[in-house]
């Protein structure tokens, strides 16, 4: 046989198919990690760790979206009200109007010739403001059980008022001049109630004038006027 000479044949050793296939493997690895240290769950080059995916889109979305700003509002202050004059202070006493009753006022009861069988109630405003006599007085002989009534037709267009020191006046009809009363009796005590703002109301303090020491003689005929301006007007004459 022949023997060959010259260079010797050198034998190239190829790659084996599954170290390939590792070496591919690892550089993928490689990657990856590359990438998470870009996502929500890794640290860029000595920094902090930064948030991402949906929910920290939501955060970072409402952290964003800043409130608005309240603007400064170019309203000016509400006008002073107007200012009112003063209105003129009134006198002492004038304008203010209280109920006549006991304690405003003093009270007669007094017999009279003329007409027959009757008594005048007289009323002085002794107090220092207006006073008002409604309706008509509420008398009370003694401890009579029964009221005597008010003779309708003597009621007057207006309220009696009496400033201070004027009179108001009032009239009784005892008895009856014919005698047709019945159950006549003397009384020697009288108490006259007033009225307030409504019929029958409590008008006050009651009043409890002097009798005649022999007294006063009444029967079923009594009746009262409303309180009147004048004592002829009490009266009927």
């Amino acid at each position: 046989m022949h023997a060959f000479h010259g260079t010797p044949l050198v034998r190239t050793s190829r790659p084996h198919p599954l170290r390939r296939f590792a070496g591919a493997a690892a550089v993928s690895l490689f990657v990856l990690s590359l990438t998470a240290c870009q996502d929500g769950t890794g640290l860029r080059d000595g920094g902090e760790a930064t948030a991402s995916g949906p929910a920290a889109e939501a955060t970072a979305g409402a952290a964003t979206t800043a409130a608005p700003s309240a603007a400064p509002t170019s309203a000016s202050a509400p006008a002073p009200a107007p200012k009112s004059s003063a209105a003129p202070s009134a006198p002492s006493g004038a304008g203010e109007r209280v109920l006549c009753n006991g304690s405003t006022t003093r009270v007669t009861a007094q017999p009279v010739s003329r007409p027959l069988n009757h008594m005048l109630i007289t009323v002085k405003n002794i107090g220092s403001k207006t006073c008002d006599l409604t309706y008509h007085p509420v008398l009370r002989f003694d401890e009579m059980q029964w009221v005597p009534a008010a003779r309708p037709e003597t009621r007057p267009q207006a309220v009696v008022s009496l400033a201070p020191g004027e009179e108001g006046y009032a009239g009784v009809l005892l008895s009856a001049a014919d005698g047709s009363g019945e159950g006549g009796t003397t009384a020697h005590r009288l108490t006259i109630a007033f009225q307030g703002r409504t019929p029958l109301s409590d008008g006050g303090a009651s009043a409890t004038p002097d009798l005649p020491a022999a007294g006063v003689a009444y029967d079923s005929s009594l009746t009262v006027t409303y309180w009147q301006r004048g004592s002829a007007d009490a009266l009927g004459s």
